[in-house]
């Protein structure tokens, strides 16, 4: 299952976590977010122990979403040792981010 990030939490589970992050900032009234959803949930159970995938809900974390300059949803970002390594705006296959996740794993 996928994390829930949040303006409170996200330093201490992604920037201090030390492991390879996806954050996928969405909303719930978002169609494309929704349509992802089972991608990103499927991705968090295959990269357990291996990477951190979670949410952010940009509607309820806008500290966060203007943090990243998130303008438009969904976007996912991949952060490595607290940088954003990636960035990938709208809807995206799932063979497509696993290969922007798995070339930063290596």
């Amino acid at each position: 299952m996928a994390l829930e990030f949040t303006d409170n939490n996200f330093e201490e589970k992604v920037l201090n976590s030390g492991q390879v992050t996806v954050v996928d900032f969405w909303a719930q009234w978002c169609g494309p977010c929704r349509a992802i959803a089972p991608i990103i949930e499927e991705l968090a159970d295959e990269y357990a122990g291996t990477a951190l995938v979670g949410k952010v809900d940009v509607d309820a974390n806008q500290e966060l979403a203007m943090q990243y300059s998130i303008r438009s949803i969904p976007t996912i970002l991949i952060l490595k040792d607290g940088a954003v390594v990636e960035k990938h705006v709208g809807a995206i296959t799932k063979p497509a981010l696993q290969s922007k996740i798995d070339k930063h794993l290596a």
